[in-house]
């Protein structure tokens, strides 16, 4: 019997890493919620892209490699570890199986009863948010890092003169 899996994430931004998982449990699954956390940081070192605009570079990049069995979901950060699952699972459609890497998530999902898939992660040394937005910054490749759709988005959004201008003004607050 196939499973509705459940996939967290900040996706800041969404690379060529999460949706290689994506295809993955695509495949394995009969659907995909993909959870995106934090949403309501923006504008911000390790948060520069509003969730709706995460929401748009997810969405574009499924669409266009024809993954149609899914649905995404903004989360706020509560900040409230023994109510995490909980709050997940108010703001989610019905999912059976957690995929994560952050060790709190596995054991927060864990203990809250779910089946969770422990991801490794692809290439982490290049598929990294962090790493993508240090690119950025440093004027580097970072395009190869992230699907097409995903740096069509950035630069419809001027997501790259945005992170440039906050960074140079000293105005991306660590968080």
């Amino acid at each position: 019997m196939l499973m509705r899996a459940l996939f967290l994430g900040r996706f800041q931004p969404f690379h060529c890493g999460h949706l290689r998982v994506v295809k993955e449990i695509a495949k394995k699954t009969e659907y995909l919620v993909i959870a995106m956390g934090s949403a309501q940081y923006s504008h911000s070192k390790e948060n520069p892209f509003t969730s709706g605009e995460r929401y748009t570079m997810i969405s574009r990049t499924l669409n266009a490699e024809g993954i149609k069995n899914y649905h995404i979901v903004t989360l706020e950060d509560i900040h409230r570890y023994a109510v995490w699952v909980a709050h997940v699972v108010s703001h989610t459609p019905k999912f059976d199986v957690v995929y994560a890497h952050n060790p709190l998530s596995i054991r927060l999902f864990k203990e809250g009863g779910f089946e969770v898939v422990e991801l490794e992660l692809y290439k982490p040394e290049l598929y990294s948010g962090t790493e993508i937005r240090r690119r950025m910054l440093a004027k580097e490749d970072w395009k190869n890092l992230v699907p097409k759709d995903v740096a069509e988005v950035i630069i419809e959004i001027n997501g790259l003169s945005r992170l440039k201008e906050l960074a140079s003004k000293g105005m991306i607050p660590d968080e």
